[in-house]
């Protein structure tokens, strides 16, 4: 299989002079691929040039993946070389030093380079289920209870057993509340980010404050479960603007997504298990950058098209997804 030199990957450095790669390879399977797959694809794309893991524990796949690491191990390339992320699920806010250990175990890892509270909701779904699911414990967005998950985390960074923490899906208010009150600023918040969802003021928020914004769904997750997907949406990888700058550079729309975000400033975590679509992504950050006039006419593009909504995770009086997002600027409450 080809292989891409690890040295030509760009870097984001974070404030403790720490080098975080500017691209990853995501692992949320879905209901696509199992475990094994995903784990291989993690295999494959290490010895593709990958250096830049993004995992959870809600995946489901650390245990394969931890078997993957250590033939990576046994085949030379050290665990200093690689960036492991992880992150706490929803129903262990309460125990996120106790899920963070599960996860080193599970990874054979001592230490994770990242660690991210998942959501900042404590609101649980089975795995699988449809967007009509709800947690009937669900509730909104507590400060207290969100700073009591972080200071757990800061404690993990104090032992040693994590280096760096952060966010994920959250909000310019909940940020905000987070950034009076942490000892240890996030060194990162993971968002949904792509061409026809962009965030312009979320991330410019993100970005002021020395947050690395890490971008899932790169591609407009074309791939997402159909719990997911809405008669709204749209599809990124289809829009004139990026098969015109695909066409003219004679790259795929992907790759032009991918050369976006990291010329933009965000870490994008595409997921593959197929070879061809992670090297098209890594090779993207690796060759010529595009021009200032196709940066700016990608982002001329956004249609504030959220895809990844989490219905799943709103309380009983919520009135819709939109609580989650706060939308105008105030947490909802109730």
């Amino acid at each position: 299989m080809t292989s891409i030199d690890p040295q030509l990957i760009p870097q984001k450095s974070l404030s403790n002079g720490d080098q975080m790669p500017a691209i990853g390879l995501g692992t949320f399977g879905s209901d696509r691929y199992s475990a094994d797959e995903v784990a291989e694809a993690v295999y494959q794309a290490v010895l593709a040039g990958y250096r830049h893991i993004d995992g959870a524990s809600v995946y489901g796949n650390e245990c394969e993946i931890g078997v993957a690491l250590r033939r990576i191990f046994a085949e030379g390339i050290r665990r200093e070389e690689l960036w492991i992320t992880s992150k706490v699920w929803n129903n262990r806010h309460g125990d996120a030093d106790a899920s963070a250990r599960e996860s080193l175990r599970d990874l054979g890892l001592d230490y994770l380079d990242l660690y991210l509270i998942h959501w900042p909701f404590p609101n649980h779904h089975e795995k699988g289920v449809d967007v009509g699911s709800r947690d009937p414990h669900a509730v909104p967005f507590r400060h207290e209870s969100y700073m009591s998950t972080w200071w757990q985390l800061e404690s993990l960074v104090h032992q040693g057993s994590v280096r760096h923490i952060g966010t994920s899906n959250m909000t310019i208010p909940k940020l905000k509340g987070l950034l009076a009150e942490a000892q240890i600023r996030p060194a990162a918040n993971e968002m949904e980010l792509h061409p026809h969802f962009q965030q312009p003021e979320l991330f410019d928020y993100v970005v002021q404050e020395g947050i690395i914004p890490i971008g899932y769904s790169p591609f407009g997750s074309p791939s997402r479960p159909e719990r997911d997907r809405t008669p709204e949406d749209t599809a990124d990888l289809e829009d004139p603007v990026l098969v015109d700058i695909a066409e003219r550079h004679g790259l795929t729309p992907a790759a032009v997504s991918i050369k976006w975000a990291v010329q933009r400033g965000q870490v994008p975590i595409p997921f593959s298990v197929k070879p061809h679509q992670f090297l098209d992504s890594l090779s993207a950050v690796t060759t010529a950058p595009l021009s200032d006039a196709e940066i700016t006419a990608i982002s001329t593009i956004d249609r504030n098209c959220r895809l990844i909504k989490g219905q799943v995770f709103l309380w009983p009086s919520a009135q819709g997804w939109e609580d989650l997002w706060d939308l105008d600027g105030t947490i909802a409450t109730g």
